[in-house]
């Protein structure tokens, strides 16, 4: 192989065992594309490929399709990502139509039969740790050990307040849960091992492991790449017991202070909401339900 095709928003260079994706930083190019600048997939990773026309006249797409399990990124999206926002989707000019169906044809002979079976680890690498971004209710941190979540009082619940800011090690984790920040109900949650997974959940906004979207929070391009950091090293940690008396570490567990201690005076903090809601920052909504939160702490 060894040849290049270079479409709208990325290239991909054909290897002897992988194909690697460049991706532009053009205005016009999806910000996640910014952040993941390069992948390396290596055939193994691939459960088909094909090119098809495109929806924009005079273009052709050529589509790979990963193996569930293989790519964590694609594994957190699980089926949410917009089309133009998909890593493994090539837009190319028709006149690159025969060499990009010669290209189809070499990966489809090599791929194998196990191309039609999940993949017992990650074969493509996730972004790279230390990963941050801001969240309706709260700064959400990876370091490649821990995520963290350090609560922000204008936004986050009494019960997350009240919880503490949270520390999770990636050894006392077993999952990690996205859903868009582009649909109602958007946040990102932490499954921690031994938990049922059909035990009843509490609301996002209520959950100590979890942190909300919102306008302009948790963008895909910020929460998605760490998402797929942290589902990378908890399948790395393996399924490996907890010991029984194992928690995640929180301020809460901490003696020094066993409770997160609430601002003394309520009015001022209520009388911040209201110059935010003023500007504009907070709906009508917003700043009531979170003023009665705070009413109740008195």
């Amino acid at each position: 192989m060894g040849d290049v095709l270079a479409g709208i928003n990325s290239s991909w260079e054909f290897d002897t065992d992988s194909v690697l994706i460049r991706f532009e930083r053009g205005i016009r190019t999806p910000k996640l594309f910014h952040v993941l600048g390069e992948r390396r997939v290596p055939h193994e990773a691939l459960r088909s490929v094909e090119l098809t026309p495109g929806t924009r006249r005079g273009t052709v797409v050529l589509r790979a399709e990963p193996r569930p399990g293989a790519d964590p990124l694609m594994e957190a999206a699980a089926g949410q990502l917009r089309e133009t926002s998909d890593p493994y989707r090539l837009v190319l000019p028709a006149e690159h139509e025969p060499l990009a169906a010669a290209r189809v044809s070499e990966l489809s002979s090599v791929l194998g039969p196990r191309a039609q079976e999940p993949a017992d680890r990650h074969l493509v690498a996730a972004p790279a740790a230390p990963l941050q971004f801001k969240a309706y209710d709260g700064k959400v941190s990876f370091d490649g050990r821990a995520v963290s979540f350090r609560w922000f009082w204008t936004g986050a619940s009494s019960a997350k307040w009240k919880a503490g800011d949270q520390s999770f090690p990636v050894g006392e984790l077993q999952d990690v849960r996205w859903r868009s920040p582009e649909v109602v109900g958007g946040h990102l949650r932490l499954v921690r091992r031994g938990e049922a997974a059909d035990r009843e959940l509490p609301e996002p906004d209520q959950d100590p492991a979890a942190v909300v979207f919102g306008l302009g929070y948790g963008l895909v391009h910020e929460s998605l790449p760490l998402a797929a950091s942290v589902l990378e090293a908890v399948r790395a940690a393996g399924p490996a017991p907890v010991p029984e008396a194992a928690a995640p570490v929180s301020r809460a567990a901490d003696p020094v202070a066993t409770v997160r201690p609430a601002p003394a005076d309520i009015a001022d903090r209520i009388r911040h909401l209201g110059e935010l809601h003023g500007a504009g920052l907070l709906t009508e909504e917003e700043f009531s339900a979170k003023k009665a939160e705070l009413l109740a702490e008195l």
